[in-house]
């Protein structure tokens, strides 16, 4: 019998295959976005082979298929009946599904410097913040499917506004922070403790420093400490924490989830 995770990850590719299928159809050709070197501080090394060739940009995109695996197969004893565990585990395992599948998006990126895989590369990020408000949401209310694929359609449909605004991307992908962080914290707010307040500030931190670090790429290249390993890439050492302590802070709640609901009800 195979394990129930290879169910999650074929949901996870399913819709990274319609995402491709649509890229590749043309609806995004005519948008705006960075390809090519001289958008990134890391200097290419033109005598490694071209995957290599940012070498330290392209490898940090490892660290997303370690952390995908090692979520994707831990299992924590979750308190409830059978239904709960199944519902908590699904939510974790689509979360390290998307992280598995990220790295690889990102890597392509960087090695291909293609309109399409970049495209594909910030696509993707959406529905990955999303989620974090999914879980949320299940977390405070219960398992409501139809709720949580809204959440993701509308997520993914809100990347059409890269066809009407050149900043199109940045309005999504600052709404999708947004949203996240809202969740995480009234989650923490209503529900939280000493131990959830580490994690969600150790997230704020690291998604902080993801958004600084990429955005100061270049400029933070003037200093000898960030000429090779760049701001870029240490923004992706960020990513990669955020998500990480975003599996502790959401896991940490799994547990109690019936609890939750009962006391809500009281």
């Amino acid at each position: 019998m195979k394990p129930k995770y290879y169910q999650t990850l074929t949901h996870v590719c399913l819709a990274a295959c319609v995402c491709i299928a649509i890229v590749y159809s043309g609806v995004f050709d005519n948008i705006f976005i960075e390809v090519g070197y001289e958008y990134y501080a890391e200097i290419p090394v033109h005598t490694f082979p071209t995957f290599l060739a940012m070498p330290f940009n392209s490898v940090i995109n490892l660290g997303y298929l370690l952390l995908g695996w090692y979520w994707l197969l831990k299992n924590k004893k979750i308190i409830g009946n059978d239904e709960d565990v199944r519902q908590a585990s699904y939510l974790k395992d689509v979360f390290a599904s998307m992280a598995l599948l990220y790295g690889p998006t990102q890597w392509i990126r960087i090695w291909t410097q293609t309109h399409h895989s970049a495209v594909l590369d910030q696509w993707f990020t959406l529905p990955i913040f999303a989620w974090t408000v999914v879980w949320c949401r299940y977390l405070e209310d219960g398992w409501q499917p139809w709720l949580f694929f809204c959440i993701e359609c509308i997520s993914l449909a809100s990347y059409c506004l890269t066809l009407l605004h050149h900043l199109g991307f940045d309005f999504a992908l600052a709404f999708h922070i947004l949203a996240a962080v809202w969740s995480a914290i009234h989650l923490h707010c209503q529900y939280g403790d000493s131990k959830s307040a580490i994690y969600i500030s150790l997230a704020l931190l690291s998604c902080m420093g993801f958004i600084g670090l990429k955005m100061g790429d270049h400029w933070l290249a003037q200093w000898d400490f960030f000429k090779d390993l760049t701001g870029h890439f240490w923004s992706k050492i960020c990513d990669i924490m955020q998500f990480h302590f975003s599996f502790l802070f959401l896991t940490h709640f799994s547990s109690p989830r019936r609890c939750i609901a009962e006391e809500k009800n009281i």
